[in-house]
């Protein structure tokens, strides 16, 4: 088997150990009606409703995602957005309320992110994030799910490139490294400026503002937003040229294609709106210049998804891609190298762990976690199970993942 071939039968080794099986579903829709379930003991959280959003309405969660929530307090059919001292207030009360019930862990008020959350870790070890009228973000996910069903490649190399980086442990907003939505419009962005293209420019799919149009009657604004991306999601794909690139194509470009984003995030930041490298001398939006990397969310400019990234996490994000990269793209390796590089050794089962850890076996590199060869490359540059009684009141009727996103696939 050549080099190529055998960088291929791995990504899809992989893809089949991280991707959601049924029991992970399962496991996420048991969680978000425990939540649903304690939001409605809560006296000042009555009539409230709660949502996913996230990856998990995007299907681009691995098996070890995270479940994020909203609780969306109700205005008749109009749309609401409670200040930040209503949601601290609220969230507060739900806090005591998930502490008492004993099956949660690791719980946490992160009051100073731009939007006040819970971070808590459920005892079936999925963290969860919940937040107050996170609409917005409810409706990104949307739109990312119908991204998917442009091209099946999207899901998988979103999928690849989130266990990369937590392979690499840079995936941790709140330490000062990417997190996944980042993560996830650098893809987008990869899939952008590939010949052909693979995505358009996303104002040419939506070219709103969601902070703006997430407004009124919501099942109005839901809507006309819904009925916008579908039209252009059609007008794309009729027109489109095909790129028939493979997995192993697609990966190797992304590294290649970010490998000096440290030295290029000094002038330029990524605009997945335009679809291409903007000077941040010329972005208003951006001046005066004032973080390491700058990731414009399409969906709700000017605000900048990598605000949190710090020097340092930039400067070991490029290192680990430009390793990834010298990696994937020699010739010679074996699968053992591969899969010490792309995939979190506890993603293994217990004979691949061994065969990855005993060079003898293999002839690989002894591996007890992902290496970054940071010499070479300084070198180079010179690196409760319980439901109340009105536990059916809003309550999803999905008996698996394929009902559950008929919820928000759009109808065209």
């Amino acid at each position: 088997m050549n080099s190529y071939s055998l960088v291929e039968k791995t990504l899809q080794r992989i893809l089949i150990l991280i991707k959601p099986k049924d029991d992970d579903w399962a496991v996420r829709f048991h969680i978000f009606q425990e939540v649903r379930d304690a939001v409605e003991s809560v006296e000042s959280l009555r009539g409230a409703t709660v949502e996913p959003y996230g990856s998990f309405v995007s299907n681009l969660f691995t098996r070890r995602g995270d479940l994020d929530i909203s609780i969306q307090i109700l205005s008749g059919s109009y749309i609401t957005y409670a200040g930040r001292k209503q949601k601290e207030s609220l969230l507060a009360d739900l806090l005591e309320t998930l502490r008492s019930e004993g099956t949660w862990r690791k719980l946490r008020f992160v009051n100073n992110a731009r939007i006040p959350f819970l971070k808590l870790e459920h005892n079936l070890q999925i963290s969860v994030d919940i937040s107050i009228n996170n609409l917005i973000g409810h409706m990104k996910a949307k739109l990312l799910f119908w991204i998917n069903e442009i091209d099946r490649r999207f899901h998988e190399i979103v999928l690849l490139v989130k266990e990369w980086a937590i392979a690499h442990d840079i995936n941790e907003s709140e330490s000062g490294a990417l997190h996944s939505y980042s993560l996830t419009l650098l893809v987008i962005f990869h899939f952008q400026t590939c010949v052909p293209a693979i995505l358009p420019p996303l104002k040419d799919l939506y070219p709103g503002d969601l902070a703006h149009d997430l407004s009124g009657v919501r099942t109005d604004a839901e809507k006309q937003i819904e009925e916008t991306f579908a039209l252009s999601m059609d007008r794309f794909r009729r027109s489109r040229k095909i790129n028939r690139s493979s997995l192993t194509d697609l990966l190797i470009s992304f590294f290649a294609k970010f490998s000096d984003i440290d030295e290029r995030a000094l002038v330029q930041g990524i605009n997945p709106y335009s679809g291409q490298w903007e000077d941040i001398g010329s972005n208003m939006a951006w001046l005066p210049r004032k973080y390491a990397l700058y990731v414009e969310d399409p969906f709700e400019q000017p605000a900048n998804t990598a605000r949190t990234v710090t020097n340092i996490h930039l400067t070991r994000t490029a290192e680990a891609i430009r390793a990834t990269h010298d990696i994937l793209a020699a010739t010679g390796h074996n699968q053992a190298t591969l899969f010490a590089t792309l995939i979190r050794q506890d993603r293994l089962s217990p004979r691949t762990r061994s065969k990855v850890r005993n060079p003898k076996e293999t002839g690989s590199y002894n591996l007890s976690r992902p290496q970054v060869d940071r010499a070479s490359h300084q070198t180079r540059n010179s690196k409760n199970n319980g439901r109340s009684k009105n536990a059916n009141k809003n309550r999803p009727v999905w008996s698996n993942h394929n009902q559950a996103q008929q919820v928000w696939r759009p109808k065209h």
